[in-house]
């Protein structure tokens, strides 16, 4: 009985000693000189406008071992850059993003999909101008590693939606100011 003790005491430490570490969830704080939303729409037929936010501030929570993952980004909305001053003020006022009650839009994710190690999709909800409406980002890049000037782990992605801005109580001039905004977002974010 004893033999059969020791055995199984051995069998259980042998396993333990073979099976891989988990690994911990891991916070990654997103990097805003290198985080970009940008926003693009058609203008009248002509053109396609973009523009993009210059503050971004988040996190994203990922454990590797078990493909899940958290996104909570912050935009603020007072930082529209359409290249032109004007421009930037008309966008911020009532009839579109509304900065002086709305100042940040948010993106919670509720979902990743992931294919393999990567994420291919980000299921969660954004808020715009107080109004509150599932998305899914189409994750079009993602990547990994050490990053070589911080000596510190970092993941890097870019993904894009299309939302209605109408949906979000800014469809002044739609359709001749395309209601379809496509939202693309660049995102960085560095090890905690």
């Amino acid at each position: 009985m004893q033999k059969l003790t020791q055995l199984t005491a051995a069998l259980i430490l042998a396993s333990a000693v073979a099976a891989p570490a988990l690994a911990a969830p891991e916070t990654f704080v997103v990097d805003g000189t290198h985080t970009f939303p940008r926003f693009s729409y058609s203008h009248f037929g002509f053109s396609t406008q973009l523009s993009h936010f210059n503050k971004t501030t988040g996190k994203v929570v990922l454990d590797k071992a078990a493909k899940t993952a958290t996104v909570d980004i912050e935009i603020d909305t007072k930082s529209v850059d359409t290249g032109y001053a004007t421009f930037n003020e008309h966008i911020q006022g009532e009839d579109f993003l509304d900065t002086a009650k709305y100042p940040t839009a948010t993106f919670k994710s509720s979902k990743v999909v992931f294919e393999g190690d990567k994420p291919v999709a980000i299921e969660g909800l954004l808020t715009l101008k107080g109004v509150t409406k599932p998305v899914t980002l189409t994750v079009s890049s993602y990547k990994a590693m050490p990053h070589p000037m911080m000596k510190k782990d970092a993941i890097g992605a870019n993904a894009w939606t299309v939302v209605k801005r109408s949906e979000f109580n800014a469809g002044k001039y739609a359709p001749n100011v395309g209601d379809e905004v496509r939202i693309d977002i660049a995102i960085e974010a560095i090890k905690q």
